[in-house]
């Protein structure tokens, strides 16, 4: 099993000296996600084959590997322009995570829930162009439903997932958005088995308590998606159930802290939630080997 940092509280840190800096943390992983820098949000990548390199090299230096590349596209959107533009994108996203010697690239499925037939006609088209790009690369795929995705229902997620029908295509479970993929991480985990390759560890409240009105928005009615990603302890997700989950189905995979929220305490986060994933994980009844690059 990976234990991974995504590291984007820090994403003020200059590329070459973020290895060091996971290091320091105590993480021998990184999920590398969007920076302006390197893949940044819905725009092609911005560095070159020399940045690649000295990126590689910096984390040799600090003995810190990368999990997986997370870039973000709009590969399901309704405008085949965007679409196309999105295909080009990732084509050299794979690229560079084959450059880097990277064998894991995670995403969102993206696209518009209000607009969902014409997105998932979309992202079916994309995966036609792509997959043989991952093949081709020997790059693993892992999807999640995300908040505002054309589906965000995390069983049904797991079908389509399961629909794409390749042994190099997995799902990722995203514990901060437990509540918006109908909360039910038994049902999820169970459907999903050994499709599970992933999973995000961050909290969240439930936006469906209280009636509805754990948040507030005006006006009335806006078409708005609230989530977050704080601390374990922070919210409402039961993470006992989580980690009882995962080894239930057997995980042995890519674990990864993604807490966003606190950018004014980012060090005394991530060190914090170091330290409670390995006390979950510490419980099982053969506590899973944590591997290093």
């Amino acid at each position: 099993m990976k234990l991974a940092l995504d590291p984007y509280m820090f994403r003020g840190t200059p590329l070459l000296e973020l290895p060091g800096l996971v290091a320091d943390l105590g993480y021998q992983w990184i999920e590398l996600s969007p920076r302006d820098d390197f893949i940044p949000f819905f725009n092609h990548p911005r560095v070159d084959d020399a940045g690649v390199a000295a990126f590689r090299k910096a984390l040799a230096a600090a003995g810190v590997g990368v999990s997986s590349v997370l870039p973000l596209f709009r590969w399901s959107g309704p405008d085949e322009e965007d679409r196309q533009a999105a295909v080009r994108y990732w084509k050299r996203a794979v690229q560079i995570a084959s450059d880097l010697g990277v064998d894991t690239m995670n995403s969102e499925l993206n696209g518009n829930p209000r607009e969902a037939a014409a997105c998932e006609r979309q992202f079916w088209r994309s995966m036609d162009e792509l997959l043989p790009v991952f093949e081709k690369e020997g790059i693993r795929l892992v999807l999640e439903p995300h908040p505002d995705d054309w589906e965000e229902d995390g069983k049904r997620a797991v079908d389509i997932v399961r629909g794409i029908n390749r042994a190099d295509v997995s799902f990722l479970y995203c514990a901060p958005h437990t509540f918006h993929q109908g909360n039910d991480c038994d049902g999820i985990l169970d459907r999903a088995g050994d499709l599970v390759t992933m999973v995000h560890v961050a909290d969240a409240y439930d936006h469906t308590a209280s009636s509805g009105l754990r948040y507030i928005v005006n006006p009335p009615g806006a078409q708005v998606t609230v989530h977050q990603h704080l601390d374990i302890g922070q919210g409402e997700v039961d993470f006992a159930q989580l980690f009882a989950g995962l080894e239930r189905i057997g995980f042995d995979g890519i674990v990864t802290s993604c807490v966003f929220a606190w950018e004014d305490r980012a060090r005394e986060s991530s060190t914090y939630m170091r330290d409670t994933i390995r006390s979950y994980l510490d419980k099982w009844a053969t506590p899973p080997t944590l591997v290093s690059p």
